[in-house]
């Protein structure tokens, strides 16, 4: 799973230094030919996407370090966590749902995929199966119960 992770933001990070390296530079060398700076709008949106650029790929280079750092020796085995698949009872709405907790580069709400930093993903962390949990959400308190866990471990073993 990290690999992939690890995969996706080191593609982003090599098609924005691309970007930077190769195409600005062009076009910052097209703008500056064109005369007068104060008043280039080419010359300014090429500087303003410059410095979007090199915030992004400081923000994807921070993620790749902390993704490689995860240890999976220390992702749990009995709770919920990084990676794992739960399969939820919404006691409101009387109906199963199944999510994984991802990254935030993973998550996809319409696949299942959520992230362990969403207000779902952080209120199921660490929770065991067959825990009633309460969630509070933008959209109110959910309460669900947790029918079954699978964890990251549990995947690895069946591949």
């Amino acid at each position: 799973m990290t690999i992939h992770i690890k995969k996706k933001l080191e593609e982003e990070i090599r098609l924005i230094e691309y970007e930077l390296k190769n195409e600005l530079p062009q076009e910052l060398k097209t703008a500056v030919a064109m005369g007068d700076l104060s008043e280039n709008a080419e010359y300014q949106s090429a500087k303003q996407r410059q410095e979007i650029l090199n915030a992004k790929l400081a923000h994807l280079r921070k993620r790749l370090a902390e993704v490689s750092m995860i240890n999976f020796e220390k992702i749990p085995r009995d709770r919920v966590s990084y990676g794992s698949t739960v399969v939820l009872y919404d006691t409101q709405k009387r109906v199963e749902i199944t999510y994984k907790l991802v990254s935030v580069e993973e998550s996809d709400l319409q696949k299942g995929l959520i992230s362990t930093s969403s207000p779902i993903g952080k209120g199921l962390l660490n929770q065991r199966q067959g825990d009633m949990v309460k969630i509070n959400t933008p959209g109110g308190t959910k309460e669900f119960e947790i029918l079954k866990l699978t964890t990251i471990h549990d995947e690895e073993d069946s591949d």
